[in-house]
């Protein structure tokens, strides 16, 4: 995967982010001259991990990808990138389409769980708690985007796919993953859904202490 990231035109720095783990994933790395490594002393979750990746890099423009993704090829970045770099969009999100049934489907249900995308440095960083959401950072990216008003664009990924959990570590250890990961994303909604229902209580006091000024 890495060699193809390589060759890609839209690609200036590459930064490969080890998230605490203990199988020694750095060792496996090739040493290719365009290619950095970032090994986190504990495991921080997906979201610390992407942004302790934007804060090692002085890039305009982050282009976040899976580590296990299977048939991908130099022209997928070029359709994350563009959309981005060339104005059009402030975030591109790269959905799957004709790698295999499975992960069609979950994308088709739900693009903004996908993690490929590309989307510009200082948005990324305006995004509240991004740092913490930890499997829920695309749902934050996406849920602050509606609220925001960014542009985003969507592209189709033809092709590609990834290494589903349940192959990674096994049927049950890879379930157990997959609900974990959904814990924390449906974790992220629900902190979201708190801070809102708080905001429209704070609003209704407000206007009720106006209303009493008057």
């Amino acid at each position: 995967m890495l060699s193809v990231v390589e060759r890609a035109d839209v690609v200036d720095d590459i930064l490969v982010v080890d998230d605490g783990s203990t199988d020694r994933t750095l060792d496996a790395l090739p040493t290719g001259d365009g290619v950095r490594a970032l090994r986190l002393p504990i495991n921080v979750g997906k979201g610390g991990a992407m942004w302790a990746g934007v804060h090692n890099t002085d890039a305009d423009i982050m282009l976040f990808l899976d580590a296990d993704l299977v048939g991908l090829k130099p022209e997928h970045l070029r359709l994350l990138v563009e959309p981005v770099s060339s104005g059009e969009a402030d975030m591109c999100i790269g959905v799957f389409r004709g790698g295999r049934y499975w992960t069609d489907l979950a994308q088709r249900l739900a693009p903004y769980i996908s993690g490929q995308r590309a989307v510009r440095r200082e948005m990324f960083l305006s995004v509240p708690q991004v740092r913490q959401a930890r499997s829920g950072v695309e749902v934050a990216l996406t849920y602050h985007a509606r609220v925001h008003g960014w542009r985003v664009a969507r592209v189709a990924l033809g092709g590609m796919t990834h290494v589903m959990k349940e192959e990674k570590l096994g049927p049950l250890r890879g379930v157990c993953a997959r609900l974990g990961m959904y814990w924390e994303i449906g974790r992220y909604i629900s902190s979201e859904r708190c801070k809102r229902s708080a905001q429209r209580v704070l609003r209704s006091v407000r206007r009720m202490l106006r209303t009493a000024e008057d």
